[in-house]
């Protein structure tokens, strides 16, 4: 194990299966959240994304499975509604989920993460106007016709821009890590 990484916490999953719908949202809701909002940093999109979790994970579920089953199925959901939307705002997947992150909070909390000093880094090397709709739409959550009302541009251009904006700052968070 790296080290400054603590061993995750051991959890006892029961055996039993749940006898309801709901208790499978109630039980595993907040842990789905957590994992989503800890790798899109959006509390929006964590929202919608678990939200897409569970309405894609419902068909196919059945209540007869083990709380194990049911939690390994809702993970798989999770990754491949994470990609899908990767794949949609960014042009590229990823698919990898730490399961460090999902017994903790939020690692974007955390006193020793780089992650706000690393945005920083990656948007001051960023044109302004990319630098702008970032900053609105996901520093300070506003929604998509906020950011064109502040930015004064129509709606159509906020997604451009937010879409070539997270492009770019991909790219230069790549060139740098390597």
């Amino acid at each position: 194990m790296p080290a400054g990484r603590e061993r995750p916490e051991l959890r006892i999953v029961p055996d039993g299966c749940y006898p309801s719908w709901e208790a499978v949202y109630d039980d595993n809701v907040a842990w789905v959240y957590r994992l989503l909002y800890a790798r899109l940093g959006s509390r929006a999109d964590a929202e919608d994304l678990t939200s897409e979790v569970f309405l894609a994970a419902l068909r196919p579920l059945r209540l007869s499975a083990t709380v194990a089953e049911v939690r390994s199925y809702l993970r798989a959901t999770a990754r491949t509604v994470l990609a899908a939307h990767w794949r949609a705002t960014m042009g590229r997947e990823v698919t990898v989920i730490d399961d460090d992150l999902v017994a903790s909070e939020s690692p974007f909390h955390s006193e020793s993460s780089r992650a706000p000093q690393r945005v920083a880094e990656v948007l001051a090397q960023l044109p302004a106007q990319y630098r702008r709709v970032l900053e609105v739409r996901f520093l300070q959550g506003r929604s998509v016709r906020d950011a064109a009302n502040d930015m004064g541009v129509s709606v159509a251009n906020v997604k451009v821009l937010q879409h070539r904006a997270l492009r770019l700052a991909a790219q230069i968070n790549e060139g740098e890590s390597r």
